[in-house]
């Protein structure tokens, strides 16, 4: 066989390789015996069989598959720009630091200055404000939702600020319509951290396209996954060019690897005191990292993204269900609730117990998870609890009270695709031999 056979030979292997190997694994299910995760990989034999294909081509940077899944993911946000990075954190990292960039001018964040937050979340979305000196400003979020208390941004607003970078919780979008216009009102940039929230909408418009940069992961436990591996999305030229710099260790130049003279004036331009014509790849305008994703991640992210509708159908369904059958107990329990005007592409599933309640989260999160159902915290609960964040420079606006019972109180459970029918029928079981007992 030549090559071309040969590779056929073995990707037809690797479809049989899945169906022995993987295929029963997501099948099968024993209640009570098998453990009901909260998020997972769900795959077939399409993404193993990418995976290999890149492996074969030996391309082990960004190559043919980081092209096409990129100008996938700019097609699905009908955007200009979709920046592959190698994760979510990375993303939200070059997002902050492209609005530190010298070439934005006047609007460029400097050290000190003041960016709108919530701390009822992941440290990822504030973890890049501390690192370029910038001041994160916390707003509380409502129970119901999660989200920001959109009633308050302007509150927040003073003079050293210049930007808002908020996270749609758990897939639920926060108010953009509020966020928007107080962004616009103020001359101030507004960063999605949309990383939990891939397909959500918001008055009928994909989330992550409301602002002027959004950030995406695709960590296993998100809406597609290439393992390790995130983007940046915008519709803004200038700031995606930023971004890439700030990914490609702050270089100057815009060439795709293995591209030469893209802008045609590659050893003739002046820069700082470069002498004349200094070789325009090996200028450097940032100060930068190399957060680059590999043709072997993108490879799988192209076969996850064909099925992105579906998973986004099956994490609402699921969510209806959990919703119908919990909706019983919420004289105990606050049931997470959409954001009006929103259509959640839903992460996961926030229960927040009670004040008055007969028993604790502790109580019921060791009843789930001692019967196989698992569990997470709503992240950090409050992140300036956290040891990395009790001493960094911040403000308040109107307090955190929601955040710290978040903190106390709140826990959610799993809504992902792999979740079928069965698997939710345990789940609500369990809550109702849970409260059985209770009574």
């Amino acid at each position: 066989m030549d090559k071309v056979e040969l590779r056929s030979h073995i990707l037809a292997s690797v479809r049989e390789y899945y169906e022995e190997a993987f295929a029963a694994e997501q099948r099968d299910f024993t209640p009570g015996k098998s453990k009901v995760n909260y998020a997972g990989r769900v795959f077939d034999e399409k993404e193993l069989m990418n995976l290999v294909d890149s492996s074969l081509d030996f391309w082990l940077t960004a190559g043919r598959y980081a092209e096409e899944f990129a100008a996938g993911l700019a097609d699905y946000f009908d955007l200009a720009d979709a920046i592959l990075v190698n994760s979510g954190s990375s993303a939200n990292l070059c997002a902050v630091s492209a609005l530190t960039s010298p070439k934005l001018g006047d609007r460029r964040l400097q050290p000190g200055d003041e960016v709108i937050t919530v701390a009822a979340g992941f440290p990822a979305t504030v973890g890049p404000l501390v690192q370029n000196r910038l001041v994160p400003v916390f707003v509380d979020v409502a129970l119901d939702t999660c989200n920001v208390m959109a009633e308050r941004l302007s509150d927040a607003v003073s003079p050293k600020t210049g930007a808002i970078m908020i996270a749609h919780t758990l897939g639920n979008p926060f108010d953009l319509d509020t966020a928007r216009e107080v962004a616009d009102a103020h001359g101030l940039w507004l960063v999605e951290d949309n990383c939990d929230a891939l397909g959500s909408r918001y008055g009928g418009r994909l989330t992550g396209t409301f602002g002027d940069l959004a950030t995406v992961s695709f960590y296993p436990a998100h809406h597609i996954t290439t393992g390790e591996g995130g983007c940046v999305v915008t519709g803004n030229r200038e700031l995606a060019k930023i971004v890439r710099s700030f990914r490609d260790w702050g270089r100057d130049c815009y060439c795709e690897g293995g591209e030469n003279n893209t802008c045609g004036r590659r050893f003739n331009q002046q820069f700082g005191t470069l002498p004349f014509g200094y070789d325009h790849k090996y200028v450097y305008s940032h100060i930068g990292y190399n957060l680059k994703m590999t043709d072997m991640q993108a490879a799988v992210g192209c076969a996850q993204l064909e099925k992105l509708p579906a998973f986004i159908e099956a994490r609402r369904r699921n969510y209806d269900a959990l919703y119908s059958g919990l909706a019983k107990y919420t004289d105990e329990l606050i049931l997470f609730q959409p954001t009006p005007k929103s259509e959640p592409s839903w992460f996961a599933f926030v229960i927040t117990v009670k004040e008055n309640s007969r028993f604790t989260r502790s109580d019921l999160t060791a009843f789930l998870e001692a019967n196989r159902v698992e569990t997470r915290y709503l992240f950090c609960g409050n992140l300036l609890c956290h040891p990395a964040f009790i001493d960094i420079e911040h403000r308040v606006v109107g307090g955190l009270e929601n955040t710290d019972f978040i903190a106390e109180n709140t826990f959610f459970i799993g809504v992902y695709p792999g979740l079928d029918g069965a698997r939710l029928e345990y789940i609500l079981d369990t809550f109702a031999t849970f409260f059985d007992k209770q009574a």
